[in-house]
Order: structure tokens, then sequence, then C-alpha cells
């Protein structure tokens, strides 16, 4: 809990750091206004690298607290457990992987990795965790990322490798819970830093479903969960604009329904006029070109990670062919903005959608 109140101690400052650098958050929430306002209680800390924020409704004060409480502890455990490039977990597990060494786990991370590769396969291998050897090479695991260009050779090698979720053995323990794990790659490094907000969404709605809270929103750096309402009226958000800080378009979220963004303007570095974001293509080695952001809404079961983890492919695939992977992934509502700041979505999106301005072109896809 020391570690979550100092990242809450830093967290004006560096949520200025972002403003300066125009790393605006993917999501933005909008404030309900009326005359009648029912109970309402909000937290912001500074986790995952990134601003988080609960909002409860219809909960006194205290509850809310206690609830609060709870799911914010629970999200400094997992960054520490998950954390890719500081002692944790999962980074133990890739050193012995690299070693070419099994590693005993928890049954909760091997859950994860488990999962993991689900959707890897769902997605044709474009939603790829263990490409972590990449993610380092272009300096993107650190907590302020350098411009960083690889040279030829090392992406190379690293594509030579073909790290993939396949390339996983899991064997359970005898009269044991925990998992160990092996790889017959030893070029597997894993980094969930596009699996882990959407698994601590869902956590976070379980520990307040635990609590009798029912209506609430759980927003981790865009990626946003609703529960229940507010009030009288079902919970509202804007889509963050990719290249201004103001909203793009606005929705409403119902009971169990999340949204995920992946954009290139929140980790990012320019370098001879090309910018490079943090969303590899592990079929090339390089950063996916192209695309300003991509927006899906998912529902039910798993809905948070779902929203964390499947915006990814289509932001790779980019305006030729996200389409046909959403349709894939069964992802009706959907919006991809290309290069060129062109709005690409879903006739479902746009049914859920009310543009806040229309200066951008918007084109409905089947």
């Amino acid at each position: 809990m020391k570690n979550l109140l100092a990242h809450r101690a830093c967290f004006n400052k560096k949520l200025t750091i972002f403003n300066e650098l125009r790393l605006f958050i993917l999501v933005v929430l909008f404030s309900l206004s009326g005359c009648n306002q029912p109970l309402f209680y909000q937290e912001e800390a500074y986790v995952f690298g990134t601003r988080v924020e609960l909002s409860i409704a219809d909960v006194d004060e205290a509850r809310a607290r206690e609830a609060t409480a709870a799911v914010m502890h629970e999200f400094q455990r997992l960054h520490t457990q998950l954390h890719a490039w500081q002692p944790s977990e999962l980074s133990a597990l890739n050193a012995a992987i690299a070693h070419g060494q099994s590693k005993i786990v928890s049954a909760e991370l091997a859950t994860l990795l488990q999962q993991a590769a689900q959707f890897s396969a769902q997605s044709d291998g474009l939603f790829n965790p263990s490409i972590g050897g990449l993610i380092h090479a272009w300096g993107f695991q650190a907590d302020e990322f350098k411009a960083l260009v690889p040279n030829e050779q090392t992406l190379a090698a690293l594509l030579r490798a073909r790290p993939k979720m396949t390339d996983l053995r899991f064997n359970r323990q005898p009269n044991s819970p925990d998992i160990e794990i092996s790889s017959t790659n030893p070029a597997l490094q894993f980094d969930l830093g596009g699996y882990a907000k959407g698994d601590a969404l869902d956590k976070a709605a379980a520990i307040l479903h635990q609590r009798g809270i029912q209506n609430a929103l759980i927003n981790i750096g865009g990626n946003v969960l609703a529960l229940g309402q507010h009030g009288a009226r079902p919970w509202r958000v804007g889509i963050q604009h990719p290249r201004r800080p103001e909203a793009l378009a606005t929705l409403t979220l119902y009971d169990g329904e999340a949204i995920g963004t992946s954009g290139d303007y929140q980790r990012f570095f320019e370098f001879k006029g090309q910018r490079y974001c943090h969303l590899i293509d592990p079929r090339s080695g390089y950063p996916a070109q192209d695309v300003q952001a991509v927006t899906i809404l998912t529902h039910g079961v798993q809905a948070g990670l779902r929203s964390d983890v499947l915006s990814k492919p289509l932001f790779i695939l980019g305006k030729k062919n996200w389409r046909a992977m959403a349709r894939q992934l069964n992802l009706p509502e959907a919006l991809l903005i290309d290069g060129a700041g062109i709005v690409h979505l879903s006739a479902a999106m746009q049914k859920r959608l009310e543009f806040v301005q229309h200066s951008n072109v918007i084109q409905v896809e089947p």
C-alpha cells in the first residue's frame, strides 16, 4: 500500500508531464449534470504506468472508500506481479526461460498466460505477448523511454527466433496449485502491457460486486468498464481524439460493457520525422504504422480483458484488413482512425456514438 501512496504522491507531476507531451488519456469521462445528484464517490491513483480512476455511485462514502481501497490494493498487487522489466513473478519467469530453464509459477500467472495464448490463437498471432524482446529493443520497457530505433541486425535476429505463445509448456505440480512453465524457445520474453489492464478491470468489478457495489465506473488509462449506472441514467464516456486534447465522440456504457482503445499517442517517440509507437507488429518487428487509434466495445464475460486485448490485432492490421479481423474476433462495435485522421467504423458502432465535432472524415464500413 505504501507503494500505491507513493504513486499517488507523484501523480500530479506525471500527469503534468503527460499533458506537456500531449499524451492524453484514451477515454475522457463526462460528468452527469442534474439538480438531484445521487451519492457519488471518486478516487484517482497512478499505477500500471498510467492514471486509474474509480467512480462509485449510490453508496455512502464509508463503504465507497473501503471498496476503493480494496480495488487499489489489487491494482498494486497485479502491477507488482506482472511488471515486465522490474523484479516480479513475470520477470523471474522471463529470466528462467532465457536461460533454458523451467519455472514454477502461481496458478494465477499460469492462467493469465494460458488465456493470453488463446487470444493469440484467435488473432492469428497478431496479439503476441511473448515479443518482450522486440518491445525492449525499441526502448519501450522503461518508465521514461528514449528515441531508439534498433539496428537491422538486432531486429532480424529477434524475428528469426519467432517467439510465439504456442512455444509454452504447462505442467501442473502434484498436490499443489502451482504450475511449472517451460518453453521450447528461449527467445520468449513476456510483456503483458496489452493484457494486464483489462484483467485488472474484471478483477476490480468482482471485488466491487463482492462488497455489494452495483454502480461504478472503472477507468485504467482509458480502458473503461461500467457497472450498473449513475443515478437514474447510464454512464456516459468520451473517446479521446488522438491528435487533440478533446473528445472525438461520446457514448453510453451499460452494465457490464467495456470500451478499450489502442493508440499511437500515449507511448511513442518521433525520430527523423517518423512516429514510432509501442504497438509492435510481430510479423515485421516494427511498430505498426498509419493508424492513430482503434476503439472497440465489448460485453459480458471478461469484457474488460477483451477490451484491452482485442483492439491490438485491429490496430496492427490497419485500415485494409481491420474489419475482417473484427468480425473474426466477434467485435461488431469497432472504430479505426487511420494515419490521415479518417474515421472508419462499423455500422453497429456508429449507432452507439455521438460525435462531438465533425472535422474528421467518417466512413461507415459493413
